[in-house]
């Protein structure tokens, strides 16, 4: 029996336009919606946009659970080597754990890219529930996702209400890969983050902005937008961004050879040798913080905080093979491994019973 889209319209599509391409990638559980105003917005200006669906999405979670980030990847390269059969320019755009991916081309193939642009890039998860993953994908097959973090009213649903955690786990795999080869990205960059993301830590933009070998990088601040700025309040500014960046690549006011030769004398002058002095606008926000200055906070909440009975299940998903492990060496009633497993087992139920949505088809944030 054939799966049923579980995300109508999330068709991949190409805009014909222009000699110089862009390929979108959208976000993990996410679509080519997601980006849809985004890639639409370029064209208008002339420049042609191709949107991939990757392998696993826009169907359903279930389907999901069976690929892999090789899967994904592999279709990003294909619609890149699609692209330059036709067009002499191509620029990778990426959002979320796109930008992973678009990351992970141009450390590959990073001469035959023109410029990338990264949106809220994730690279990175430093909670410590997410150090649970590679085992909870053997006893729960997903967790429950929270609402599409979109300030703006009435967004489309764009991305799977249920975060499958075998693909998740294969996720953490990109991001480790990534991660450690962020050096060999050398391509002109445009990285915009927003300051009120509850999916993804801007963190991520940080590692990425002090951690590539770009000469040129160019930051974007959305200060009204959530995690998904294309269907959010900046999608103007989003847009004449990207447009302007890839304008000043394509004329050679962005670029790529670090020639200390020739740009000695203007790096050196715009470098601000004062360490107190901010040298991000994240730097720039910690310190607005230390000093009580007040900033946009937006509408939406922040990501829950674990509740006394997620905390108590915690521990016995902890506990539990601690337990197992111990009646090896220490049972006095004869039990063997039984009480560990089973408050194993009840404390991975409880846990994610807790985690829970209201409503499994609800929109999901995409990574």
């Amino acid at each position: 029996m054939a799966l049923v889209s579980a995300i109508p319209g999330s068709e991949p599509f190409h805009l014909d336009g222009g000699n110089v391409a862009v390929l979108m990638i959208h976000g993990f559980t996410g679509s080519p919606l997601s980006v849809k105003p985004w890639a639409e917005a370029l064209h208008k200006s002339g420049v042609s946009v191709r949107v991939p669906l990757l392998p696993g999405h826009g169907r359903t979670w279930q389907e999901m659970n069976e690929t892999k980030w090789q899967g994904w990847f592999a279709e990003v390269e294909k619609n890149f080597d699609d692209l330059k059969k036709k067009y002499s320019q191509i620029f990778v755009a990426g959002f979320s754990m796109g930008g992973a991916l678009a990351l992970h081309l141009a450390q590959n193939r990073g001469r035959e890219i023109e410029g990338l642009i990264l949106i809220n890039p994730s690279i990175q998860d430093r909670r410590p529930i997410m150090s649970l993953v590679p085992v909870l994908k053997y006893f729960v097959p997903s967790v429950g996702g929270r609402g599409t973090d979109v300030a703006a009213p009435n967004p489309p649903r764009h991305s799977y209400g249920r975060t499958p955690l075998k693909a998740l786990h294969s996720l953490q795999d990109l991001w480790r890969d990534v991660g450690a080869n962020l050096d060999k990205v050398e391509a002109p960059l445009m990285i915009g983050y927003s300051i009120n993301d509850h999916v993804v830590d801007p963190i991520n933009s940080q590692i990425v902005i002090d951690n590539v070998s770009s000469v040129d990088i160019r930051e974007v601040i959305f200060e009204r937008s959530f995690h998904n700025v294309a269907l959010d309040y900046d999608l103007d500014i989003l847009s004449s961004e990207s447009l302007s960046f890839i304008h000043d690549v394509l004329t050679g006011d962005v670029h790529r050879e670090n020639d200390f030769d020739q740009r000695f004398d203007e790096i050196v002058s715009g470098l601000n040798l004062d360490e107190s002095a901010p040298t991000t606008y994240l730097d720039e926000l910690d310190r607005n913080e230390a000093e009580g200055s007040d900033r946009y906070l937006g509408d939406n909440s922040p990501m829950p905080r674990l509740t006394e009975v997620q905390r108590a299940a915690l521990a016995c998903v902890i506990l539990g093979p601690v337990a197992a492990f111990a009646s090896r060496f220490f049972d006095p009633f004869g039990l063997g491994t039984w009480p560990g497993l089973l408050l194993l087992l009840v404390g991975i139920g409880t846990f994610f019973w807790q985690m829970r949505p209201e409503n499994e088809d609800e929109d999901g944030a995409a990574l």
